[in-house]
């Protein structure tokens, strides 16, 4: 089915960091942008952009359904477990199961889901399993969607221990000699705009990353030379993490997840297939020329 003609395209997280690229890139393809925003959040800058507020709540099932009406398509980049919402389980879990209810009582054309590379695998990661889980509720109510399977978010990795061109420095919990796919945000956020009018197959899961893994050794070199200075990789060793995950996991679920992700890292098996990808958004990117580009940006957020 063709794009409706002036339809907005409706943003589920469009004030997170994704979701924020995901308007601008949309934006900048000409589309009309509608944002589900909650009741409390303030929206003045989407609204300076001209985007189109709905207000609601991904736990308000109506609330979706009528930010849905008359929009064309739907990319939600929301996760729960990113933020320090109290609501965070419910969001991954019931507000994702609204937003597929909601896209089929509202007949979307398209539904671009952000989801994780490899949550098909990882029953024990719970944040990784509930994409998966989110993917299977799309499938099951016939609602036309197309997955995006991202691999770690380099840009957001890189700065956990503050600018790592300051600090000399990156923080990582398991080891740095384990390649695995790693993404930078803003060209995520391309691929989920160009994913509203891309010729996919209903119910496709596309894993998103770079020509090829890297380790975290290997991303600390290429910053080394291109920053002109040294950074080495402050590795927490994994059974910190694992102890850490067992002790507290049982008070903090976060910490329990954060520990099996990491130990998923380290099993080498977070690799993405990206012939798929290549096919519909050309070239994936190399290692090399997206650290530069993350070079460059700590180096202005370090001059500002």
């Amino acid at each position: 089915m063709p794009p409706a003609d002036n339809a907005p395209v409706l943003v589920v997280g469009a004030t997170g960091s994704v979701g924020g690229q995901v308007v601008d890139e949309l934006l900048q393809r000409g589309k009309h942008v509608r944002a589900l925003v909650r009741p409390t959040s303030d929206a003045s800058r989407l609204e300076a952009k001209g985007v189109q507020i709905a207000r609601g709540d991904m736990l308000d099932l109506d609330s979706l359904t009528t930010a849905m009406t008359g929009a064309d398509a739907v990319i939600t980049t929301a996760a729960g477990y990113t933020g320090s919402n109290k609501n965070a389980h419910d969001i991954d879990t019931l507000g994702n199961a609204n937003l597929s209810e909601a896209a089929a009582r509202s007949g979307i054309r398209r539904f671009v889901l952000t989801s994780i590379l490899t949550s098909d695998l990882t029953p024990e990661v719970t944040h990784f399993w509930h994409k998966k889980l989110a993917e299977d509720e799309l499938e099951r109510r016939h609602v036309p969607f197309v997955a995006l399977r991202p691999g770690a978010f380099l840009d957001q990795i890189v700065s956990m221990g503050g600018n790592p061109l300051d600090k000399g420095r990156l923080i990582w919990m398991g080891k740095s000699t384990v390649p695995m796919t790693f993404v930078h945000t803003a060209h995520l956020a391309a691929y989920l705009a160009a994913a509203v009018d891309a010729d996919t197959d209903d119910g496709e899961r596309i894993d998103i990353g770079w020509e090829q893994p890297a380790t975290l050794a290997e991303i600390a070199g290429l910053m080394s030379s291109q920053a002109g200075t040294p950074i080495k990789v402050r590795a927490i060793p994994p059974v910190i993490t694992r102890t850490a995950g067992a002790l507290v996991g049982g008070f903090v679920p976060l910490v329990k997840d954060m520990a099996a992700m990491f130990a998923w890292f380290d099993s080498g098996r977070y690799v993405a297939d990206t012939r798929r990808q290549a096919q519909l958004f050309g070239p994936p990117p190399t290692a090399e020329a997206t650290v530069s580009q993350l070079v460059a940006e700590l180096s202005a957020t370090a001059k500002a």
